[in-house]
């Protein structure tokens, strides 16, 4: 009798089961036939037509030391992120944010080479070169391919990873390098006057950030000289912002990437899809989302003390080497394209368009935020 009983109540459980697994695959069912058809109702606005996003939807992007990467240096404050934008605005190249990282790591790698008792060691571990090396083209690839959407062109903008751009172009055969050149007076005044930290710099002297500022582009400049006119070409900060198609179009020839006409409109492009990827953390930010304009060429004129003005061919002689009149202030950089003087009378009347995102980063470093660490950053 109770065996019986058992049979029933395990037929009675096995029935339950059966219709309660028919009745959720039923339900299942019709979800997903109501989800697909309120999918098709709603579609979401396709975005901008670029390689970028048909790499992202069909395949990850496979990288290698031989590809032709772009790499973006300078002085910190020297039009780095401006030009990193405009390139990031062509449909076929990707650079985003600086990484931070790679300055770093490529530093360590030169503090291991310049101590030869560090070197032996490393070599009596096994640790040749050629181990480094391979490591260190393993680790810089994955950060730059890895920290954005992929693209045909990729480029990295650390300022002063170009102090290891004799070994970068070493390791990286095919790639290209973008040397930011700006008026020292000018880039020091802005490091000061926007208090942006840079490790030795000392933000209280226009003596001392000169002369660390003259260190910095020489060990750059000579470097780019070394690599050849072929890997590396200098752009003028001045002359980019005088005369932006002319030089894009140079840019662009010398990278053999086509010409379009978008990297003239960077601004346009900010936060949308296969656009510009800006930071809100970056202290250039608030200067990029306008369109290019001349209002920052001479800000420094009257700013700098006068016996450091009557001493800059001594305390920084690569201004002469690279073309500006250290005793000229203000100084005489050109006349800017038309469009440029629209734009700037734009910038001055504050006749440009905002995304929410611009409106966010302007708040941010006007200091109108109460609480930015609230928000999970910090100044």
């Amino acid at each position: 009798m109770v065996g019986k009983l058992k049979q029933n109540l395990l037929l009675v459980c096995l029935v339950l089961s059966s219709v309660t697994v028919f009745y959720l695959g039923q339900h299942a069912m019709e979800c997903h036939h109501r989800m697909e058809a309120q999918n098709q109702l709603a579609q979401p606005e396709p975005p901008r037509a670029t390689a970028r996003a048909s790499l992202k939807a069909n395949a990850s992007l496979a990288y290698h030391k031989d590809m032709p990467l772009i790499f973006i240096g300078g002085v910190p404050r020297s039009g780095t992120t401006l030009m990193r934008a405009m390139l990031d605005a062509h449909p076929d190249i990707r650079c985003g944010e600086e990484t931070r990282v790679i300055p770093r790591i490529l530093a360590v790698k030169q503090m291991w080479a310049r101590s030869s008792k560090e070197k032996l060691r490393l070599d009596e571990a096994g640790v040749t070169d050629e181990v480094l090396d391979s490591a260190m083209q393993a680790f810089l690839l994955e950060i730059i391919v890895k920290h954005g959407e992929p693209a045909p062109f990729l480029c990295n903008k650390d300022p002063f990873a170009l102090k290891s751009l004799t070994y970068l172009a070493r390791i990286f055969p095919n790639a290209k390098f973008l040397l930011m050149v700006r008026d020292g007076r000018a880039s020091v005044h802005s490091m000061i006057s926007r208090k942006v930290t840079i490790a030795g710099f000392d933000l209280s002297s226009y003596r001392d950030c000169l002369t660390k500022w003259n260190r910095a582009i020489e060990i750059m400049y000579n470097q780019c000289l070394e690599a050849g006119l072929d890997r590396c070409m200098m752009v003028h900060y001045e002359q980019l912002v005088l005369h932006p198609e002319r030089w894009m179009r140079t840019l662009l020839k010398f990278l053999h990437i086509p010409w379009h006409p978008a990297v003239l409109h960077h601004e346009d492009l900010i936060g949308k899809a296969g656009g510009v990827s800006l930071s809100k953390v970056e202290r250039s930010t608030d200067q990029v989302i306008k369109p290019v304009n001349v209002e920052a060429l001479s800000k420094w004129v009257g700013k700098i003390p006068s016996d450091v003005l009557q001493d800059m061919p001594v305390i920084a002689p690569m201004l002469g080497k690279l073309g500006y009149d250290p005793y000229a202030n203000p100084p005489n950089y050109g006349k800017p394209d038309q469009k440029v003087l629209e734009n700037t009378r734009r910038v001055k009347h504050h006749v440009y368009l905002l995304t929410q995102f611009d409106v966010w980063s302007l708040k941010y470093w006007r200091s109108e935020i109460e609480d930015p660490v609230a928000l999970g950053i910090q100044k």
